[in-house]
Protein backbone atom coordinates (compact mmCIF):
# COMPACT_ATOMS: atom_id res chain seq x y z
CA UNK A 1 0.00 0.00 0.00
CA UNK A 2 1.41 3.47 -0.95
CA UNK A 3 1.98 6.32 1.93
CA UNK A 4 -0.70 8.26 -0.09
CA UNK A 5 -3.40 5.05 0.38
CA UNK A 6 -2.08 4.51 3.98
CA UNK A 7 -2.54 8.51 4.44
CA UNK A 8 -6.17 8.16 2.64
CA UNK A 9 -7.40 5.30 5.08
CA UNK A 10 -6.24 6.86 8.73
CA UNK A 11 -8.15 10.14 7.63
CA UNK A 12 -10.90 7.88 6.62
CA UNK A 13 -10.52 6.16 10.18
CA UNK A 14 -10.18 9.30 11.78
CA UNK A 15 -13.25 11.05 10.36
CA UNK A 16 -11.76 13.40 8.98
CA UNK A 17 -11.60 12.96 5.11
CA UNK A 18 -14.62 12.78 2.66
CA UNK A 19 -16.65 9.74 2.92
CA UNK A 20 -15.39 7.37 -0.42
CA UNK A 21 -17.64 7.29 -3.28
CA UNK A 22 -16.99 3.27 -3.45
CA UNK A 23 -16.86 0.53 -1.21
CA UNK A 24 -13.15 -0.25 -2.24
CA UNK A 25 -12.39 3.62 -2.17
CA UNK A 26 -10.38 3.72 1.32
CA UNK A 27 -9.11 0.30 1.09
CA UNK A 28 -10.77 -0.70 4.48
CA UNK A 29 -13.92 -2.51 6.09
CA UNK A 30 -16.00 0.43 5.73
CA UNK A 31 -19.02 -1.04 5.43
CA UNK A 32 -21.04 1.59 7.64
CA UNK A 33 -20.63 4.25 4.73
CA UNK A 34 -22.67 2.00 2.52
CA UNK A 35 -24.94 0.08 4.27
CA UNK A 36 -26.85 0.48 7.49
CA UNK A 37 -27.88 -2.62 9.50
CA UNK A 38 -31.53 -3.05 10.14
CA UNK A 39 -32.21 -3.71 13.92
CA UNK A 40 -32.37 -7.32 14.41
CA UNK A 41 -33.73 -7.64 18.36
CA UNK A 42 -33.79 -10.77 20.02
CA UNK A 43 -37.79 -11.28 21.09
CA UNK A 44 -37.52 -11.43 24.98
CA UNK A 45 -41.62 -10.64 25.35
CA UNK A 46 -41.48 -14.40 26.43
CA UNK A 47 -39.02 -14.92 29.14
CA UNK A 48 -40.34 -15.35 32.40
CA UNK A 49 -38.30 -13.37 35.13
CA UNK A 50 -40.16 -12.93 38.24
CA UNK A 51 -40.59 -9.73 40.22
CA UNK A 52 -38.93 -11.33 43.03
CA UNK A 53 -36.43 -14.53 43.85
CA UNK A 54 -35.77 -16.13 47.39
CA UNK A 55 -33.05 -18.29 48.04
CA UNK A 56 -32.92 -22.04 46.75
CA UNK A 57 -32.51 -24.09 50.16
CA UNK A 58 -33.18 -27.65 49.63
CA UNK A 59 -34.75 -27.91 46.72
CA UNK A 60 -37.13 -25.15 47.35
CA UNK A 61 -36.99 -21.15 47.12
CA UNK A 62 -37.37 -19.94 50.55
CA UNK A 63 -37.61 -16.10 51.69
CA UNK A 64 -34.86 -14.76 53.53
CA UNK A 65 -34.35 -14.86 56.92
CA UNK A 66 -34.31 -11.23 57.78
CA UNK A 67 -36.59 -10.65 54.61
CA UNK A 68 -34.01 -8.14 52.55
CA UNK A 69 -34.15 -8.08 49.06
CA UNK A 70 -31.70 -6.51 46.38
CA UNK A 71 -32.11 -5.53 42.70
CA UNK A 72 -30.44 -6.77 39.79
CA UNK A 73 -30.34 -3.88 37.40
CA UNK A 74 -30.18 -3.98 33.37
CA UNK A 75 -27.19 -2.50 32.67
CA UNK A 76 -28.41 -1.90 28.93
CA UNK A 77 -30.98 0.18 30.09
CA UNK A 78 -30.18 1.02 34.02
CA UNK A 79 -33.79 0.09 35.09
CA UNK A 80 -34.77 -2.88 37.49
CA UNK A 81 -35.11 -6.46 36.55
CA UNK A 82 -36.07 -8.06 39.55
CA UNK A 83 -35.63 -8.15 43.15
CA UNK A 84 -34.06 -11.07 44.54
CA UNK A 85 -32.79 -12.23 48.89
CA UNK A 86 -30.01 -11.21 49.91
CA UNK A 87 -28.51 -13.63 52.35
CA UNK A 88 -27.11 -13.69 55.66
CA UNK A 89 -25.15 -15.54 57.83
CA UNK A 90 -28.50 -17.63 59.14
CA UNK A 91 -29.37 -18.18 55.37
CA UNK A 92 -25.69 -19.44 54.57
CA UNK A 93 -26.46 -21.32 57.49
CA UNK A 94 -29.66 -23.18 56.76
CA UNK A 95 -28.04 -23.73 53.06
CA UNK A 96 -25.10 -25.59 54.48
CA UNK A 97 -27.23 -27.58 56.83
CA UNK A 98 -29.10 -28.72 53.80
CA UNK A 99 -26.19 -29.10 51.91
CA UNK A 100 -24.52 -31.40 54.86
CA UNK A 101 -27.89 -33.17 55.03
CA UNK A 102 -27.90 -34.00 51.35
CA UNK A 103 -24.28 -35.26 51.32
CA UNK A 104 -24.56 -37.53 54.32
CA UNK A 105 -27.88 -39.27 53.81
CA UNK A 106 -28.59 -39.29 49.76
CA UNK A 107 -25.43 -38.06 47.47
CA UNK A 108 -22.52 -39.72 48.51
CA UNK A 109 -24.22 -42.93 48.87
CA UNK A 110 -25.36 -42.59 45.13
CA UNK A 111 -23.33 -44.84 42.71
CA UNK A 112 -20.93 -42.65 40.41
CA UNK A 113 -23.58 -43.68 37.24
CA UNK A 114 -26.43 -42.33 39.35
CA UNK A 115 -24.93 -39.38 39.69
CA UNK A 116 -23.71 -38.83 35.99
CA UNK A 117 -27.54 -39.97 34.95
CA UNK A 118 -28.65 -36.78 37.19
CA UNK A 119 -25.93 -34.57 35.90
CA UNK A 120 -26.32 -35.44 32.16
CA UNK A 121 -30.36 -34.62 32.61
CA UNK A 122 -29.09 -30.96 33.72
CA UNK A 123 -26.77 -30.97 30.36
CA UNK A 124 -29.72 -31.73 28.61
CA UNK A 125 -32.17 -28.94 30.36
CA UNK A 126 -30.13 -26.51 29.97
CA UNK A 127 -30.10 -26.92 26.19
CA UNK A 128 -33.60 -27.63 26.74
CA UNK A 129 -33.86 -23.75 27.89
CA UNK A 130 -30.96 -22.68 26.12
CA UNK A 131 -33.12 -19.69 24.32
CA UNK A 132 -34.24 -18.47 27.87
CA UNK A 133 -31.09 -18.46 29.35
CA UNK A 134 -29.23 -16.77 26.29
CA UNK A 135 -31.46 -13.69 26.52
CA UNK A 136 -31.34 -13.73 30.13
CA UNK A 137 -27.66 -13.91 30.11
CA UNK A 138 -27.72 -10.58 28.44
CA UNK A 139 -30.14 -8.74 30.14
CA UNK A 140 -28.80 -9.37 33.27
CA UNK A 141 -25.28 -9.00 32.34
CA UNK A 142 -24.89 -6.66 28.93
CA UNK A 143 -23.45 -9.26 26.78
CA UNK A 144 -24.37 -9.53 23.40
CA UNK A 145 -27.01 -12.13 22.23
CA UNK A 146 -24.56 -13.47 19.89
CA UNK A 147 -22.27 -14.23 22.73
CA UNK A 148 -24.57 -15.74 25.23
CA UNK A 149 -26.44 -17.52 22.54
CA UNK A 150 -23.32 -18.97 20.81
CA UNK A 151 -20.95 -19.77 23.60
CA UNK A 152 -21.89 -19.16 27.18
CA UNK A 153 -25.43 -21.43 27.19
CA UNK A 154 -23.54 -24.25 24.61
CA UNK A 155 -20.05 -24.23 26.60
CA UNK A 156 -22.37 -24.37 30.18
CA UNK A 157 -24.25 -27.62 28.93
CA UNK A 158 -21.21 -28.60 27.56
CA UNK A 159 -19.21 -28.89 30.80
CA UNK A 160 -21.98 -30.72 32.27
CA UNK A 161 -22.42 -33.17 29.78
CA UNK A 162 -18.53 -33.25 30.27
CA UNK A 163 -18.61 -34.30 34.09
CA UNK A 164 -21.39 -36.70 33.52
CA UNK A 165 -19.04 -38.49 32.21
CA UNK A 166 -16.62 -38.69 34.50
CA UNK A 167 -18.74 -39.26 37.02
CA UNK A 168 -18.78 -43.23 37.09
CA UNK A 169 -14.97 -43.38 35.83
CA UNK A 170 -13.12 -41.48 38.64
CA UNK A 171 -10.96 -44.82 38.65
CA UNK A 172 -9.82 -44.56 35.59
CA UNK A 173 -8.95 -40.23 36.13
CA UNK A 174 -6.55 -41.58 38.99
CA UNK A 175 -5.34 -44.83 38.36
CA UNK A 176 -4.09 -46.40 41.53
CA UNK A 177 -5.08 -43.87 43.82
CA UNK A 178 -7.73 -44.09 46.56
CA UNK A 179 -9.89 -41.25 46.94
CA UNK A 180 -12.98 -39.57 48.38
CA UNK A 181 -15.58 -36.66 48.12
CA UNK A 182 -15.04 -33.56 50.52
CA UNK A 183 -18.26 -32.99 51.44
CA UNK A 184 -20.11 -29.70 51.24
CA UNK A 185 -18.44 -27.08 48.68
CA UNK A 186 -18.86 -23.53 48.84
CA UNK A 187 -18.62 -21.33 45.34
CA UNK A 188 -18.47 -18.14 44.66
CA UNK A 189 -18.89 -16.94 40.51
CA UNK A 190 -18.55 -13.75 39.11
CA UNK A 191 -20.77 -11.14 37.30
CA UNK A 192 -18.76 -11.95 33.83
CA UNK A 193 -19.99 -15.46 32.73
CA UNK A 194 -22.80 -16.29 35.20
CA UNK A 195 -24.11 -19.24 34.01
CA UNK A 196 -20.41 -20.85 32.50
CA UNK A 197 -18.87 -20.43 35.48
CA UNK A 198 -21.58 -22.05 37.76
CA UNK A 199 -21.18 -24.79 35.46
CA UNK A 200 -17.22 -24.82 35.53
CA UNK A 201 -17.66 -24.93 39.73
CA UNK A 202 -21.01 -27.39 40.07
CA UNK A 203 -20.64 -29.63 37.58
CA UNK A 204 -16.98 -31.23 38.54
CA UNK A 205 -18.66 -31.02 42.37
CA UNK A 206 -21.33 -33.01 41.71
CA UNK A 207 -19.67 -35.50 39.45
CA UNK A 208 -17.50 -35.89 42.55
CA UNK A 209 -20.03 -36.96 44.83
CA UNK A 210 -20.27 -33.53 46.80
CA UNK A 211 -22.63 -31.24 47.32
CA UNK A 212 -23.18 -27.65 46.94
CA UNK A 213 -24.03 -23.83 48.37
CA UNK A 214 -23.62 -21.26 45.62
CA UNK A 215 -23.32 -17.85 46.21
CA UNK A 216 -23.89 -15.77 42.05
CA UNK A 217 -22.50 -11.74 41.53
CA UNK A 218 -24.77 -9.53 43.09
CA UNK A 219 -24.98 -7.70 39.72
CA UNK A 220 -25.86 -11.13 37.99
CA UNK A 221 -28.27 -13.60 40.20
CA UNK A 222 -31.00 -14.56 37.27
CA UNK A 223 -29.43 -17.31 35.61
CA UNK A 224 -28.48 -18.89 38.87
CA UNK A 225 -31.90 -18.70 39.79
CA UNK A 226 -33.19 -20.05 36.48
CA UNK A 227 -30.19 -23.22 37.07
CA UNK A 228 -32.06 -23.88 40.43
CA UNK A 229 -35.74 -24.66 39.16
CA UNK A 230 -33.57 -27.10 36.08
CA UNK A 231 -32.05 -28.76 39.34
CA UNK A 232 -35.58 -28.79 40.58
CA UNK A 233 -37.37 -29.86 37.39
CA UNK A 234 -34.76 -32.26 36.82
CA UNK A 235 -35.46 -34.28 40.01
CA UNK A 236 -32.08 -33.28 41.65
CA UNK A 237 -32.04 -34.73 45.20
CA UNK A 238 -33.06 -31.91 47.82
CA UNK A 239 -30.17 -29.86 49.06
CA UNK A 240 -27.68 -31.01 46.85
CA UNK A 241 -27.53 -27.83 44.97
CA UNK A 242 -28.65 -24.81 47.53
CA UNK A 243 -28.02 -21.20 45.71
CA UNK A 244 -27.99 -18.25 48.21
CA UNK A 245 -27.91 -14.73 46.69
CA UNK A 246 -26.54 -11.92 48.27
CA UNK A 247 -23.52 -9.57 48.01
CA UNK A 248 -20.08 -9.81 49.65
CA UNK A 249 -20.87 -10.15 52.71
CA UNK A 250 -23.13 -13.29 52.30
CA UNK A 251 -20.19 -14.73 49.79
CA UNK A 252 -17.95 -13.96 53.84
CA UNK A 253 -20.60 -15.90 55.67
CA UNK A 254 -19.83 -19.34 53.57
CA UNK A 255 -15.84 -18.83 53.15
CA UNK A 256 -16.77 -18.36 57.26
CA UNK A 257 -18.87 -21.19 57.68
CA UNK A 258 -17.08 -24.14 59.70
CA UNK A 259 -19.22 -26.82 58.15
CA UNK A 260 -17.88 -26.25 53.97
CA UNK A 261 -14.70 -28.48 53.01
CA UNK A 262 -14.19 -26.55 49.97
CA UNK A 263 -14.18 -23.01 48.64
CA UNK A 264 -14.19 -22.74 44.95
CA UNK A 265 -14.01 -18.73 44.06
CA UNK A 266 -13.90 -16.70 41.29
CA UNK A 267 -13.09 -13.13 41.02
CA UNK A 268 -10.49 -10.21 41.89
CA UNK A 269 -7.26 -10.64 43.34
CA UNK A 270 -7.80 -8.24 46.25
CA UNK A 271 -11.07 -10.92 47.11
CA UNK A 272 -9.15 -14.16 46.43
CA UNK A 273 -6.40 -12.75 49.31
CA UNK A 274 -8.70 -11.91 52.09
CA UNK A 275 -10.66 -15.35 51.37
CA UNK A 276 -6.84 -17.30 51.40
CA UNK A 277 -6.49 -15.52 54.92
CA UNK A 278 -9.77 -16.18 55.93
CA UNK A 279 -9.20 -20.02 56.14
CA UNK A 280 -5.77 -20.33 56.89
CA UNK A 281 -5.14 -22.46 59.49
CA UNK A 282 -8.45 -24.73 58.36
CA UNK A 283 -8.70 -27.67 56.68
CA UNK A 284 -10.73 -26.40 53.74
CA UNK A 285 -9.59 -26.87 50.58
CA UNK A 286 -9.90 -24.39 47.93
CA UNK A 287 -9.72 -22.83 44.36
CA UNK A 288 -9.38 -19.42 43.17
CA UNK A 289 -9.22 -18.10 39.86
CA UNK A 290 -8.27 -14.59 40.13
CA UNK A 291 -7.56 -11.40 37.92
CA UNK A 292 -5.44 -11.37 34.76
CA UNK A 293 -3.36 -9.40 32.62
CA UNK A 294 -2.65 -11.11 29.37
CA UNK A 295 -0.30 -10.12 26.74
CA UNK A 296 -0.95 -10.90 22.96
CA UNK A 297 2.00 -11.10 21.38
CA UNK A 298 2.02 -10.58 17.62
CA UNK A 299 5.56 -11.66 15.54
CA UNK A 300 6.42 -9.63 12.87
CA UNK A 301 5.63 -13.33 10.67
CA UNK A 302 2.25 -13.81 12.12
CA UNK A 303 -0.53 -13.46 9.86
CA UNK A 304 -1.42 -10.35 10.51
CA UNK A 305 -5.17 -10.06 9.24
CA UNK A 306 -5.71 -13.01 10.98
CA UNK A 307 -3.99 -11.37 14.54
CA UNK A 308 -6.09 -8.51 13.86
CA UNK A 309 -9.20 -10.68 14.29
CA UNK A 310 -7.37 -12.41 17.19
CA UNK A 311 -6.74 -9.21 19.19
CA UNK A 312 -11.00 -8.37 18.79
CA UNK A 313 -11.83 -11.72 20.22
CA UNK A 314 -9.15 -11.22 23.20
CA UNK A 315 -9.86 -7.68 24.74
CA UNK A 316 -13.61 -7.11 23.05
CA UNK A 317 -15.47 -9.83 23.87
CA UNK A 318 -17.77 -9.84 26.60
CA UNK A 319 -16.87 -5.70 26.45
CA UNK A 320 -13.62 -6.93 28.06
CA UNK A 321 -15.33 -8.72 31.04
CA UNK A 322 -12.84 -11.27 31.07
CA UNK A 323 -10.44 -12.46 33.53
CA UNK A 324 -7.93 -13.97 30.62
CA UNK A 325 -8.31 -11.36 28.32
CA UNK A 326 -5.75 -10.20 26.17
CA UNK A 327 -5.53 -6.54 27.57
CA UNK A 328 -2.06 -5.90 26.81
CA UNK A 329 -0.59 -6.03 22.97
CA UNK A 330 2.90 -6.70 22.45
CA UNK A 331 3.58 -6.36 18.66
CA UNK A 332 7.41 -6.66 16.70
CA UNK A 333 8.20 -3.57 15.56
CA UNK A 334 8.23 -4.07 11.85
CA UNK A 335 4.90 -4.52 11.51
CA UNK A 336 3.62 -2.37 14.53
CA UNK A 337 2.42 0.39 12.39
CA UNK A 338 0.17 -1.62 9.83
CA UNK A 339 -0.94 -4.00 12.84
CA UNK A 340 -2.15 -0.79 14.23
CA UNK A 341 -3.78 0.40 11.33
CA UNK A 342 -5.63 -2.27 10.59
CA UNK A 343 -6.53 -2.74 14.02
CA UNK A 344 -8.30 1.16 13.51
CA UNK A 345 -9.88 -0.32 10.68
CA UNK A 346 -11.21 -2.84 11.93
CA UNK A 347 -12.55 -1.39 15.19
CA UNK A 348 -14.84 1.04 13.21
CA UNK A 349 -16.49 -1.75 12.40
CA UNK A 350 -17.29 -2.94 15.77
CA UNK A 351 -20.88 -1.94 16.82
CA UNK A 352 -21.58 -0.99 20.34
CA UNK A 353 -25.02 -1.35 21.57
CA UNK A 354 -28.58 -3.02 22.82
CA UNK A 355 -27.09 -6.67 24.13
CA UNK A 356 -30.28 -8.12 22.55
CA UNK A 357 -29.53 -6.70 18.64
CA UNK A 358 -27.90 -9.66 17.03
CA UNK A 359 -25.82 -7.23 15.00
CA UNK A 360 -24.27 -5.77 18.20
CA UNK A 361 -20.64 -6.78 18.62
CA UNK A 362 -20.20 -5.16 22.14
CA UNK A 363 -22.71 -4.78 24.84
CA UNK A 364 -23.44 -3.02 27.65
CA UNK A 365 -20.75 -2.47 30.52
CA UNK A 366 -22.11 -4.83 33.58
CA UNK A 367 -22.82 -1.78 36.27
CA UNK A 368 -22.38 1.69 37.02
CA UNK A 369 -19.65 0.60 39.65
CA UNK A 370 -17.52 -1.07 36.70
CA UNK A 371 -19.00 2.16 34.01
CA UNK A 372 -16.89 4.24 36.33
CA UNK A 373 -13.79 1.88 37.27
CA UNK A 374 -13.39 1.69 33.50
CA UNK A 375 -13.68 5.80 32.60
CA UNK A 376 -11.77 6.21 35.69
CA UNK A 377 -8.35 4.13 33.92
CA UNK A 378 -9.25 5.71 30.36
CA UNK A 379 -8.23 9.31 32.26
CA UNK A 380 -5.31 7.83 33.99
CA UNK A 381 -4.04 6.68 31.12
CA UNK A 382 -4.55 9.99 29.15
CA UNK A 383 -2.62 11.98 32.51
CA UNK A 384 0.20 9.51 32.43
CA UNK A 385 0.79 10.60 28.51
CA UNK A 386 -0.29 7.47 26.44
CA UNK A 387 -2.18 8.07 23.21
CA UNK A 388 -6.09 7.21 23.55
CA UNK A 389 -7.56 6.10 20.60
CA UNK A 390 -11.36 5.15 20.48
CA UNK A 391 -13.74 3.79 17.52
CA UNK A 392 -15.64 6.45 16.46
CA UNK A 393 -19.43 4.51 16.62
CA UNK A 394 -22.52 6.05 18.03
CA UNK A 395 -23.35 4.34 21.62
CA UNK A 396 -26.89 4.39 23.28
CA UNK A 397 -28.10 7.35 25.06
CA UNK A 398 -29.45 4.48 27.53
CA UNK A 399 -26.92 2.62 29.93
CA UNK A 400 -23.53 1.89 30.63
CA UNK A 401 -21.18 1.13 27.22
CA UNK A 402 -17.83 2.32 26.13
CA UNK A 403 -16.37 2.86 23.13
CA UNK A 404 -14.13 0.01 22.01
CA UNK A 405 -10.22 1.75 23.09
CA UNK A 406 -6.87 1.61 22.49
CA UNK A 407 -3.49 2.86 24.25
CA UNK A 408 -0.28 3.79 22.16
CA UNK A 409 2.53 5.25 23.91
CA UNK A 410 2.60 3.57 26.85
CA UNK A 411 5.27 2.50 29.31
CA UNK A 412 5.84 -0.78 31.43
CA UNK A 413 4.99 0.95 34.47
CA UNK A 414 1.92 3.02 33.02
CA UNK A 415 -0.83 1.81 35.55
CA UNK A 416 -3.07 1.47 32.71
CA UNK A 417 -0.34 -1.82 31.64
CA UNK A 418 -0.30 -3.13 34.63
CA UNK A 419 -4.01 -2.48 36.69
CA UNK A 420 -6.58 -5.30 35.41
CA UNK A 421 -9.31 -2.66 34.07
CA UNK A 422 -12.11 -5.53 33.00
CA UNK A 423 -13.45 -3.01 30.22
CA UNK A 424 -12.56 -2.63 26.04
CA UNK A 425 -9.34 -0.76 27.26
CA UNK A 426 -6.15 -2.43 25.00
CA UNK A 427 -3.19 -1.35 25.76
CA UNK A 428 -0.34 -1.59 22.62
CA UNK A 429 3.71 -1.88 23.21
CA UNK A 430 6.07 -2.69 20.58
CA UNK A 431 9.42 -5.41 21.11
CA UNK A 432 12.27 -6.25 18.77
CA UNK A 433 13.24 -9.58 19.58
CA UNK A 434 11.46 -12.43 21.26
CA UNK A 435 13.51 -12.17 24.51
CA UNK A 436 11.99 -8.83 25.26
CA UNK A 437 8.66 -10.08 24.52
CA UNK A 438 9.32 -12.86 27.11
CA UNK A 439 10.36 -10.22 29.98
CA UNK A 440 7.72 -7.86 28.79
CA UNK A 441 4.79 -10.18 29.33
CA UNK A 442 6.53 -11.59 32.26
CA UNK A 443 6.69 -8.29 33.93
CA UNK A 444 3.34 -8.33 35.80
CA UNK A 445 1.74 -9.32 38.75
CA UNK A 446 -0.57 -11.57 36.99
CA UNK A 447 -0.47 -14.97 35.37
CA UNK A 448 -3.17 -16.44 33.74
CA UNK A 449 -3.26 -16.17 30.45
CA UNK A 450 -1.42 -15.44 26.84
CA UNK A 451 -1.16 -15.33 23.14
CA UNK A 452 1.60 -15.84 20.69
CA UNK A 453 1.13 -15.19 17.00
CA UNK A 454 3.50 -16.28 14.46
CA UNK A 455 4.09 -18.82 11.62
CA UNK A 456 6.97 -20.45 12.87
CA UNK A 457 5.70 -23.72 14.87
CA UNK A 458 9.06 -23.92 16.55
CA UNK A 459 8.40 -20.30 17.80
CA UNK A 460 5.29 -20.81 19.47
CA UNK A 461 6.55 -23.49 21.77
CA UNK A 462 9.83 -21.94 22.56
CA UNK A 463 8.16 -18.47 23.65
CA UNK A 464 4.96 -20.05 24.83
CA UNK A 465 7.13 -22.35 27.30
CA UNK A 466 8.47 -19.02 28.97
CA UNK A 467 5.45 -16.74 29.50
CA UNK A 468 5.02 -17.41 33.44
CA UNK A 469 0.40 -18.21 32.40
CA UNK A 470 -1.48 -21.02 32.98
CA UNK A 471 -3.08 -20.52 29.29
CA UNK A 472 -1.03 -19.47 26.29
CA UNK A 473 -3.22 -19.72 23.29
CA UNK A 474 -1.14 -20.35 19.92
CA UNK A 475 -2.59 -17.75 16.95
CA UNK A 476 -6.07 -17.81 18.70
CA UNK A 477 -7.24 -16.49 21.63
CA UNK A 478 -10.22 -16.99 23.88
CA UNK A 479 -10.87 -20.49 23.09
CA UNK A 480 -12.40 -22.97 25.64
CA UNK A 481 -12.99 -26.46 25.96
CA UNK A 482 -14.38 -28.51 29.19
CA UNK A 483 -11.41 -31.10 28.76
CA UNK A 484 -8.85 -28.55 28.77
CA UNK A 485 -7.74 -27.06 32.20
CA UNK A 486 -7.61 -23.42 33.12
CA UNK A 487 -5.75 -21.61 36.05
CA UNK A 488 -3.38 -19.11 36.67
CA UNK A 489 0.18 -18.27 38.38
CA UNK A 490 1.46 -15.41 40.41
CA UNK A 491 -1.72 -13.49 41.62
CA UNK A 492 -4.21 -14.92 38.64
CA UNK A 493 -4.98 -17.97 41.14
CA UNK A 494 -4.12 -21.22 42.82
CA UNK A 495 -5.61 -24.45 41.22
CA UNK A 496 -7.37 -25.57 37.51
CA UNK A 497 -11.07 -26.13 36.62
CA UNK A 498 -11.90 -27.94 33.41
CA UNK A 499 -10.20 -31.31 32.41
CA UNK A 500 -8.95 -33.94 34.60
CA UNK A 501 -7.81 -31.26 36.48
CA UNK A 502 -10.72 -30.32 37.83
CA UNK A 503 -11.69 -32.61 39.42
CA UNK A 504 -8.71 -33.18 41.65
CA UNK A 505 -9.98 -29.65 43.90
CA UNK A 506 -13.00 -31.78 44.62
CA UNK A 507 -11.41 -34.89 46.23
CA UNK A 508 -9.05 -36.11 48.89
CA UNK A 509 -6.26 -38.74 48.06
CA UNK A 510 -5.73 -41.09 50.96
CA UNK A 511 -2.24 -41.55 49.06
Amino acid sequence: MSEQSKDKVIKNVEGNGQKPTSPNADLKFDFASFWEYSDAPESSDHIEILEKYDHFIDGEFVKPVKGRYMTSINPSTGKSLTQFAEGTSEDVDKAVKSARKAYTKVWKNLSGKERGKYIFRIARMIQERSRELAITESMDGGKPIRESRDVDVPLAAAYFFYYAGWADKLEYAFPGRKHESLGVCGQIIPWNFPLLMLAWKIAPALATGNTVVLKPAESTPITALKFAEICRDAGLPKGVVNIVTGAGQTGAALVDHPDVNKIAFTGSTAVGKIIQKSIAGTDKKFTLELGGKGANIIFEDAPLDQAVEGIVNAIFFNQGHVCCAGSRLLVQEGVAETLIMKLKNRMETLIVGDPLDKNTDIGAINSQSQFDKINDHLKIGVEEGASMYQSSCKIPDEGYYCRPTIFTNVSQSNRIVQEEIFGPVLTIQTFRTPDEAIEKANNTQFGLAGGVWTDKGSKIFKVGSKLKSGVVWANTYNKFDPTSPFGGYKESGMGREGGLHGLQGYLKFKF
